[in-house]
């Protein structure tokens, strides 16, 4: 049995997992941070603070997983924008994922709301994951 968890240990708290929770955790703090300041000391609209701190979160996400977690080999100006391209497409497309799945989930089969958002947003993270390490900075060697 302690064999078995050291495996699981091995396999699943990499340095690159460990390194994606760590700025996964810091990208949430750049977007409520964000967030709090625009609304709370710029008293902008709640709606455009809201689109603001995810932009500056998603930029954020980006050139921390791109060398720090991913160590994304794009050297040139147009691998650097393709990958960009990428990366902000794959996170598009979880957002999308996370509506749809949220209403599946809570308008659909009645799951209480917290339950919802929480068991998406898990799948949202896992998801982020694996486009950001197979497509958005897949080393192109």
């Amino acid at each position: 049995m302690k064999k078995l968890i050291q495996t699981i240990i091995k396999k699943f708290f990499t340095k690159e997992i460990i390194l994606y929770a760590v700025f996964g955790v810091l990208t949430t703090i750049v977007n409520i941070g964000t967030f709090f300041v625009l609304t709370t000391y710029s008293h902008l609209n709640e709606n455009i603070s809201n689109v603001i701190a995810i932009l500056l979160a998603v930029i954020f996400a980006y050139i921390t997983n791109r060398k720090l977690v991913f160590n994304s080999t794009a050297s040139n100006l147009g691998e650097i924008f393709c990958e960009i391209l990428k990366f902000f497409a794959a996170r598009s497309f979880t957002m999308i994922v996370e509506f749809f799945g949220f209403m599946l989930l809570f308008n659909i089969l009645n799951i209480p709301n917290l339950i919802s958002k929480s068991a998406i947003t898990i799948i949202v993270i896992i998801l982020n994951f694996f486009l950001s390490k197979f497509f958005a900075f897949k080393n192109n060697k």
